[in-house]
């Protein structure tokens, strides 16, 4: 893949994001509580696999959260599933529940999730063909929350 640096206000289009986002990533992400103002994190790795009949990807996310000086392993599993539009993905829980979609043919998507009381607003940003963030801000009667994950192709 031809590896390009983007200005900070430009995006990398990707044409079909199953097949961009296939391998292993090293992921940084940060995690802040608007309200109380405090502050954690996660390191870990996340892979995507194929999933199912091939047409899919399962992302299994491991590392170390830390909160308020306390570090404990965490990991998640996510589906991505092939969307509506070409090149796009519905992304699901690893229970099959719908997350959220994305399509990142222009290289930048926003979508939401909304989660009981809470609001789950995404933008995903893809700056090269080996890096890419998410940025999540979620709001509620108990949350208001900013997590900014960027991630690094490996290998």
């Amino acid at each position: 893949m031809e590896r390009r640096e983007t200005p900070r206000d430009e995006f990398w289009p990707v044409a079909d994001v199953l097949a961009h986002l296939a391998g292993s990533w090293r992921v940084e992400r940060s995690v802040r509580d608007l309200t109380s103002g405090d502050e954690g994190g996660f390191t870990g790795v996340t892979a995507f696999r194929p999933y199912g009949e091939g047409d899919g990807l399962l992302h299994h996310e491991s590392g170390t959260f830390t909160w308020r000086g306390v570090s404990r392993p965490a990991e998640r599993t996510l589906r991505f599933l092939p969307g509506t539009a070409p090149g796009s993905a519905d992304v699901r829980f690893a229970d099959g529940r719908p997350f959220h979609d994305l399509d990142l043919t222009t290289g930048r998507h926003i979508t939401d999730h909304p989660c009981a009381a809470d609001l789950y607003r995404g933008e995903f940003t893809v700056r090269d063909a080996d890096r890419w963030r998410t940025v999540w801000r979620v709001g509620g009667p108990a949350k208001d929350l900013l997590l900014v994950t960027d991630y690094a192709r490996e290998g």
